[in-house]
């Protein structure tokens, strides 16, 4: 979540291009809802272990699927 604010910084900060939604949604919006689901599922690991590890699947496939946008970005 540390990592998600210093991108925040970091997109504000440009002079030279200014960030579109989809740039906002792929680099802040999805990384955040992922690290959120993982922190939850930490806390829910303690009592509900299989909840728990669905939680840790879904925030992995939203991990995958936004990066799967910011590497085709930095291959083009």
């Amino acid at each position: 979540m540390v990592y998600t604010t210093v991108v925040v910084r970091r997109m504000r900060g440009q002079a030279v291009y200014r960030a579109q939604f989809e740039d906002w949604l792929f680099h802040v919006v999805l990384p955040l809802a992922a690290y959120s689901t993982l922190t939850v599922a930490a806390y829910v690991a303690g009592f509900r272990l299989r909840n728990a590890l669905l939680g840790v699947g879904a925030a992995a496939l939203l991990l995958l699927f936004a990066g799967i946008p910011n590497a085709w970005d930095a291959v083009t």
